[in-house]
């Protein structure tokens, strides 16, 4: 894939809808496997709500890290029910879960980047990475406003560290949009919404912002505070790492 190609796609899909971006996928890679990572934030729901809706051949699959909410779960369940369709969970392996606690402790992750990184990888990176084996396209849920590292981002990307191209859909959509659409369109979403929590992940490492905050800043809050480049590693690519 070059850079030619993914601007090309950039141009193609410029100014289509969620819902006609999406249907068109199924002719621009054709016999091609899709999926979508959902962390079951409000941007992931909407776009799940776009594929189960149009019923369309794309793999809607989440992270179970063993750390999520018990709202999150729930929010799994009532999702799967309402549109009577499956959403894959990856798990983490078991025996690399099992080292990370009896030599850094279960929630070791407080005690340094370097044990938080590892964790992260463990129960993140490394499912993903197994999700994302013999894909070619990988929907995302990422948005400009959600933090000033995702405002250089692209509707479509080459992700070279996994050999893959990224959509990112609703890249230039704000939260006022995602709430127009999930009440016109009756769409579940997690119950820590309404209690100051924009960015949901595991529940040791997520609490609700203040107000005037960014909207990931309760996101591994006790490492470098005011840095609004937190990522667990996802989304960054093999030059950024």
């Amino acid at each position: 894939m070059s850079n030619q190609q993914v601007e090309q796609l950039n141009e193609q899909f410029k100014g289509l809808s969620l819902a006609e971006a999406l249907k068109k996928l199924e002719t621009t890679f054709v016999n091609q496997r899709t999926v979508f990572s959902s962390s079951l934030g409000l941007e992931d729901q909407v776009i799940t709500d776009a594929i189960f809706r149009q019923s369309l051949p794309i793999e809607v699959f989440t992270l179970d890290t063993l750390r999520l909410f018990p709202e999150t779960e729930t929010l799994i369940s009532e999702t799967e029910k309402k549109y009577n369709s499956n959403i894959v969970r990856y798990l983490p392996d078991e025996n690399a879960v099992n080292e990370y606690v009896a030599t850094e402790g279960l929630n070791g992750f407080y005690e340094s980047m370097e044990s938080r990184k590892n964790c992260c990888f463990i129960r993140k990176v490394e499912p993903l990475n197994r999700a994302l084996k013999d894909a070619n396209l990988w929907i995302t849920g990422i948005r400009q406003e959600q933090s000033d590292f995702r405002q250089s981002m692209q509707l479509f990307e080459f992700d070279e560290s996994r050999d893959l191209i990224k959509f990112n859909p609703l890249l230039s959509w704000t939260t006022d949009e995602l709430w127009d659409y999930i009440k016109q369109n009756s769409v579940p979403f997690n119950a820590l919404h309404s209690k100051g929590y924009p960015s949901i992940g595991c529940e040791p490492c997520t609490r609700a912002v203040k107000p005037g905050e960014d909207q990931r800043a309760g996101r591994w809050w006790w490492e470098n505070q005011g840095n609004t480049k937190q990522e667990c590693g996802l989304h960054i690519t093999r030059t950024e790492q």
